[in-house]
């Protein structure tokens, strides 16, 4: 019977608000300590995922505890607290789990495929350092299939709503004449750079001005989405004359504060970043407002009332895919327990062959073995479609079978 069994541990925007979830998020050199150490202990397979909205760790574990040990150990959250707001899944709800939030039903904004990008990143990474097994790869395609499928064949995805697309909805519908408007986007990681896009694509008639620490990546997107850059140093001299600030850096702290802000100018500010990177005391200061993620997941209502419609289409889609791995699953623990028990009854048909010629010295060779092999794969074939059954307790049914037959 195996030792480990596959759990999928974490939080998410259901349970841990945004202050929680910071405390939990993992920096990618945490990360990378975390898979090492798993490594180092021989965790056969794992995968982590730390994104605005949910942090998981997925993979193989003698108890759930000892991911979760990894995971307080690696953020700044604790036991007790990961308590209060966290989920554990095990072997197949753990499946079903990672198959869903594949397919966007998941997501804080339903429907968001944001997270297909970063499964694909999160699986690249835990590749490099070779904490991927068989198994985690199957799954992981397998999911990738159900996103495909469910984008195909459903509107779960009708409308853009995503986070950046519902920071563009945010301002549309809170800044009355967007005309000349200066934008001011600080942080070009993978949502700070769709931001930036979506605000080239639908606030065609604003200033758009783009910074981050790497200037080269800032002049290149500017370059290519024919938006204006500045130098990152020159950051504190353009938040002044900005009407919004959209903060996306993968800084671990607040680094704009209410020292950035010395008049009294009416502004947006709109904080995109886990941990937040704007300052709790910046929504005090006289004509700021200041907005995160969390509140920006509750625009676009119609659009989601409309996607709720296709939950049932989405579901079946991942009881199909989730089916489908657990028979992979069950034919790959289950092909040498076929085999050895196809073999010992081979074995037991040739010595019952055998004794019955002696007796039977005229009987026809080839007709007594056509009707034993027959019976054989017969009961072969029954053994393998128990074990397929979704109900199927495997490695009991594998034990005893190695009890009796091997």
């Amino acid at each position: 019977m195996d030792e480990n069994s596959f759990y999928i541990i974490g939080l998410s925007y259901k349970k841990a608000d945004v202050i929680t979830r910071s405390k939990f998020s993992l920096s990618k050199k945490n990360q990378e300590n975390l898979l090492l150490e798993a490594k180092s202990k021989n965790m056969d397979g794992l995968l982590v995922v730390s994104t605005c909205n949910r942090v998981e760790i997925i993979g193989f574990a003698k108890n759930p505890f000892e991911l979760i040990s990894l995971l307080c150990k690696y953020s700044k959250g604790t036991v007790d607290e990961f308590s209060k707001v966290s989920f554990v899944y095990k072997n197949k709800e753990a499946v079903k789990h990672f198959i869903t939030i594949a397919t966007g039903l998941d997501s804080q904004i339903l429907g968001d495929y944001e997270i297909v990008g970063q499964l694909k990143d999160s699986f690249q990474f835990a590749k490099k350092f070779g904490t991927v097994n068989a198994y985690i790869e199957r799954l992981y395609n397998v999911a990738l299939q159900a996103s495909k499928e469910t984008k195909n064949k459903t509107s779960l995805s009708s409308g853009t709503t995503t986070v950046s697309y519902a920071a563009i909805q945010y301002i549309k519908d809170n800044i009355k004449i967007l005309k000349n408007k200066n934008i001011l986007i600080y942080g070009l990681g993978n949502i700070g750079s769709i931001t930036a896009k979506s605000c080239a694509k639908y606030l065609q008639d604003t200033n758009i001005t783009i910074t981050n620490r790497s200037i080269e990546k800032s002049i290149n997107l500017a370059n290519a989405i024919g938006v204006k850059n500045i130098d990152y140093h020159n950051l504190d001299k353009h938040i002044q004359t900005a009407d919004v600030l959209i903060v996306a850096t993968g800084a671990n702290k607040p680094i704009i504060t209410s020292d950035h802000f010395n008049n009294n100018k009416k502004q947006l500010i709109i904080d995109l970043s886990i941990p937040k990177n704007v300052d709790n005391e910046v929504k005090f200061l006289e004509n700021k407002t200041v907005i995160d993620v969390d509140i920006l997941s509750q625009k676009t209502k119609n659009t989601i009332e409309n996607r709720k419609k296709q939950i049932p289409l989405v579901e079946a889609i991942i009881e199909k895919y989730k089916k489908e791995f657990l028979e992979w699953l069950g034919f790959r623990k289950s092909t040498p327990a076929i085999n050895n028990l196809k073999q010992s009854l081979e074995s037991i048909q040739k010595d019952a062959l055998h004794n019955y010629l002696k007796k039977h010295q005229n009987s026809n060779l080839d007709e007594a073995e056509e009707i034993a092999s027959q019976i054989v794969n017969k009961i072969v074939s029954k053994f393998a479609m128990h074990l397929k059954a979704e109900q199927t307790r495997t490695n009991q049914s594998i034990q005893v079978m190695n009890e009796i037959f091997v």
